[in-house]
């Protein structure tokens, strides 16, 4: 699956990200929000990045059914893998979490957690993804650190 970008680009989510994100939806009323990173490459001489893998939920997250805090550390150290293992091409490129309902929208708490990212994490590029998986769709934004405003991204 692939979404425009603002640089007139695409960003894809592999089948394999999906599937393991996928495995989250809180179909059932017991289920509790779950998320992760987004680990992928910027692909050389083009405007294109790939999401190839994401982290999944960890001990130490903390997670309800209408929230989702990631223990920094735990998933920190799968991005310091990841990029040590593939010779600094994989990237940290934002982050995905579930909500308990059909068509996704962010929050009021996701937009203050998103900008605190935009504003405190190492990243390499001028943006980061915001990744919302619901039941039926998911929907991905594009957070500017300049601007620290965001851009629902469309399907493509």
């Amino acid at each position: 699956m692939s979404f425009l970008l603002s640089n007139k680009g695409k960003i894809k989510i592999s089948d394999y990200a999906f599937e393991r994100m996928s495995n989250f939806r809180q179909n059932n009323s017991e289920d509790t929000e779950a998320g992760g990173v987004l680990l992928g490459r910027f692909i050389v001489n083009s405007k294109d990045i790939v999401i190839d893998d994401v982290s999944i939920p960890m001990i130490g997250d903390k997670r309800s059914r209408y929230s989702f805090v990631r223990n920094a550390k735990s998933h920190q150290r799968i991005i310091d893998n990841q990029w040590f293992k593939s010779n600094g091409t994989c990237n940290y490129l934002g982050e995905w979490h579930t909500h308990p309902e059909s068509y996704p929208d962010y929050s009021g708490v996701d937009i203050d957690n998103w900008k605190d990212r935009l504003k405190k994490d190492s990243y390499s590029s001028r943006y980061l993804y915001f990744i919302i998986l619901g039941i039926i769709k998911l929907e991905i934004w594009e957070g500017d650190r300049r601007t620290l405003k965001f851009k629902k991204l469309e399907k493509i």
